[in-house]
């Protein structure tokens, strides 16, 4: 199976295309600039050094979140719009358990997560196998700890931004907590294609973004609406 894999919903950007579940090539950076601007020439390099053409193409792969809202909808409309123009499917796939798959070898319970700020984490936890252990959220970082310290086990915590949360995940669970180094933290576009590899395709227009939360914007609007 050929396969264009895609995730910008993360500062990290990632473009991959596996040849007949090969890694033929993968374009990864981790710079906050605009994904709309960069993606498609990354995308065009990719197919061009890996001789992939369009119409070679089975499926398209795409992180749809968590994360920021706009890399999402970036990556989401591309990935859908190349679907539907070359008539294959695109898959969705958590941008969370893209993450998690760079743990697909630690023996215990992975936690990937993206910082939400003021103290919040999008994050969830996953076993080797990749089976949701626990449900992907949106929550405050000291409640995900005290609930993974009450659960005993030991936690591979996966992360761009482990840098923010790393002091007081070492404080709460010692050496419960095992954190990877620098280059394992980043989610790799060919493990979106490999995770898309395994999943059934939906209808196109059914794949929205996968938030956890509602945009600030329109949880205001809603919170507006319901005191008319």
């Amino acid at each position: 199976m050929n396969i264009l894999a895609i995730d910008t919903s993360n500062y990290v950007m990632g473009v991959a295309v596996l040849r007949d579940g090969e890694v033929a090539g993968e374009y990864v950076t981790h710079m906050k600039k605009n994904h709309s601007i960069r993606l498609m020439p990354a995308i065009d390099q990719v197919m061009k050094d890996t001789g992939m053409k369009p119409e070679e193409l089975d499926r398209i792969a795409v992180a749809h979140g968590p994360g920021s809202y706009t890399g999402v909808r970036i990556g989401l409309t591309t990935a859908k719009t190349m679907a539907w123009s070359l008539g294959i499917p695109v898959v969705g796939v958590s941008s969370l358990e893209a993450a998690a798959r760079q743990g697909a070898f630690f023996q215990g319970y992975i936690s990937p997560f993206f910082d939400a700020r003021r103290g919040l984490v999008y994050t969830g936890l996953y076993d080797r196998e990749m089976n949701l252990v626990k449900e992907e959220r949106n929550l405050l970082m000291e409640d995900w700890l005290q609930e993974l310290k009450e659960q005993g086990e030991k936690v591979l915590f996966i992360s761009q931004d482990t840098a923010v949360h790393k002091e007081r995940i070492l404080e709460v669970l010692g050496d419960q907590a095992v954190i990877p180094a620098a280059p394992y933290q980043f989610a790799r576009p060919s493990l979106v294609a490999a995770a898309g590899a395994d999943k059934e395709p939906g209808p196109l227009h059914d794949l929205v973004p996968n938030y956890l939360r509602l945009p600030e914007a329109e949880a205001k609007w809603l919170a507006q609406q319901e005191n008319k």
